[in-house]
């Protein structure tokens, strides 16, 4: 599949932003009450709405004609692009009100309430990762993302990029990183983890061109094949459903994407927790996350072989 960045910054960057607000909702659970001062929770919790605000807009920079964008939240039944999308608009007013009972100190005097809407909130952060994984997950037609590890791998990205921005803001603002030291080690472990095992269940292709024509024209009982693609350039199809790269770049991109998006940040985390505590390494980590989670998810796509490219020359996807 063509890569487009509108749509590679908007899930790296909605991801990031939505992971930011769960892990922010999720401590306020687990610690009981609110996490730190609410002034500096109203303003994390604005830097996650500016992240996947961000990407959110970059996604209507890949329509054709961005005026129609509104047509996305009209199947909310059967499509999962119109569920993300509506889900993430629901998310808006209800993040406000929540924001707005925590600056109205709803903590104190209902606890309960408030610990209730606090994983509210973190479930529909991860509800929202997980339609936007699904959006790639449910098609068919790309064996490369039909696989339950799609979704996974952007719900895991997206609260390991959440998490390490979380501990950089708590580090550039002098709180305490002690307790999360292991925490954010153990996520970008889990993503990688998650990642590795994604590779490994796409390594293989699922389709040939013997097997797709013999589909395509009802014959089982002999083999037919394709002599001509019936035309001598390129299509919209074979440009946008059949995008080549060559192997020895992919595998370059695909280690600079291991090393820059896991490796590397987990050392950076490690050595700034516990050998030299300098704010730079923490935030280098995020820099080097987010440049390697893009090249990440661009072999996302340059790695997605449609099966309409069996009828195109392709002899396997």
């Amino acid at each position: 599949m063509h890569p487009a960045f509108s749509v590679i910054f908007f899930t790296v960057t909605s991801g990031a932003g939505y992971g930011l607000m769960a892990l922010l909702c999720l401590f306020n659970f687990l610690y009981l009450g609110m996490l730190f001062d609410k002034n500096i929770f109203l303003i994390f919790s604005g830097i996650s709405a500016v992240l996947f605000t961000m990407g959110l807009i970059s996604s209507t920079f890949h329509l054709a004609n961005p005026k129609n964008a509104w047509r996305a939240f009209m199947r909310f039944r059967t499509s999962w692009l119109a569920r993300e999308g509506l889900l993430a608009i629901l998310f808006y007013p209800t993040l406000f009100l929540y924001l707005l009972l925590i600056h109205l100190d709803f903590y104190k005097d209902y606890f309960l309430l408030m610990q209730i809407y606090s994983v509210f909130i973190f479930f529909f952060a991860i509800l929202i990762i997980y339609c936007t994984g699904m959006i790639y997950a449910c098609l068919k037609t790309i064996p490369q993302w039909n696989t339950p590890w799609t979704p996974i791998n952007y719900i895991t990205i997206g609260i390991y990029l959440g998490g390490l921005i979380f501990f950089a803001l708590l580090s550039f603002n002098d709180f305490n990183i002690n307790p999360y030291k292991p925490f954010v080690l153990a996520l970008i472990f889990v993503a990688f983890i998650a990642k590795f095992i994604y590779y490994l269940s796409i390594k293989g292709p699922r389709h040939e061109i013997g097997q797709a024509t013999n589909a395509a024209i009802k014959l089982k009982n002999t083999n037919v094949r394709l002599l001509d693609v019936g035309h001598t350039g390129g299509t919209f199809l074979t440009d946008e459903f059949g995008y080549k790269v060559a192997e020895k770049r992919l595998r370059k991109i695909k280690w600079f994407s291991i090393f820059s998006g896991f490796f590397i940040p987990f050392f950076l985390i490690f050595s700034y927790s516990y050998f030299f505590e300098n704010i730079f390494l923490c935030l280098f980590a995020v820099l080097l996350s987010f440049t390697g989670m893009i090249a990440e998810r661009w072999l996302f796509f340059a790695e997605a072989k449609h099966v309409v490219n069996l009828y195109h020359g392709a002899q396997k996807c």
